[in-house]
């Protein structure tokens, strides 16, 4: 009778003891890992914002197609701050992919002259290249009309604005934007307006909202060129709020507009597209921020 109670105990010990077993498997649940698998760290989430895409495509207006950087009245791709060639310059593309990549996988479909409301088309033809990376910069034509009243009403230049990154996202939905705020157009006025030469070109009707008689400072002259600085500012927000609103698109954070450039990085046949020196900057401050961990 003992060895029987002795057995029964051990078989009710082994029973108890399958009991909380399973018991356990419960509490963590039937398709739980292990606890020694559920102490190795789960994989890092793909991040949203890839700082080394392996292509550019560039959209935007003629800074982004280096005009008058290279030769009186002439687009000079090469130059350019965004996908360009030039060892002066060190571009956007060269700096990511390198100066062969650059030659193979970034395309400039900037056109001088064009305004926000030009980027929808140039953004259908820059998604068929399927880029990683789009880079956007403009707005200053927008500004730079003949007179304030004939500027692009903020409205428009926002809608505008978000059609081409329907489009981008439409086709592209994983592909990042890079956007470059508005050049600050009145410290361009007052860098250039010390020079006879920039104020002699000037009067050939370049930018007239802002440079037009560069060299009065009568109250309807600060108004002018104070309405237009206003409306570059409305952009450059227009810019950061849609921009905000697209988890792959990174704002510059006004870095473009609050650059304080000098006449070294301003063309010396205009005064108002960036040289060679300026590309450079503009380069330096695109590849910062795609770069950078944080936007």
């Amino acid at each position: 009778m003992r060895k029987r109670s002795h057995r029964s105990r051990v078989v009710l010990a082994l029973v108890v003891a399958a009991v909380v077993g399973l018991a356990g498997c419960d509490a963590v649940g039937g398709d739980s890992p292990a606890p020694s698998d559920a102490a190795k760290p789960s994989p890092s989430p793909t991040p949203l914002w890839d700082r080394s895409p392996s292509s550019v495509a560039a959209v935007g207006d003629s800074i982004t197609r280096a005009f008058d950087a290279c030769d009186v009245l002439s687009d000079c791709p090469e130059a350019s701050w965004a996908t360009g060639s030039s060892a002066e310059v060190d571009s956007l593309a060269v700096r990511l992919l390198g100066r062969a990549g650059a030659a193979e996988r970034s395309w400039n479909y900037a056109v001088s002259g064009a305004r926000m409301a030009d980027l929808p088309g140039q953004m259908a033809r820059a998604v068929r290249r399927k880029p990683q990376l789009v880079t956007v910069l403009v707005g200053a034509n927008d500004a730079c009309r003949p007179t304030p009243s004939a500027m692009t009403p903020v409205s428009a230049f926002r809608a505008d604005f978000e059609d081409a990154l329907r489009s981008l996202r439409k086709a592209l939905p994983k592909a990042q934007v890079f956007v470059a705020s508005v050049p600050d157009l009145k410290r361009l006025w007052s860098e250039g307006r010390t020079s006879p030469m920039a104020r002699q070109v000037w009067q050939l009707g370049i930018c007239p909202s802002m440079l037009g008689d560069a060299n009065a400072l009568d109250t309807a002259a600060t108004l002018r060129r104070d309405t237009v600085q206003k409306r570059v500012e409305d952009y450059n927000k227009v810019l950061k709020e849609v921009c905000a609103r697209d988890e792959r698109c990174r704002y510059d954070g006004g870095a473009v507009y609050d650059y304080r450039f000098g006449t070294a990085q301003l063309s010396r046949w205009d005064y108002f597209h960036p040289s060679v020196n300026g590309q450079a900057r503009l380069a330096e401050i695109a590849y910062r921020t795609v770069t950078a961990k944080n936007p």
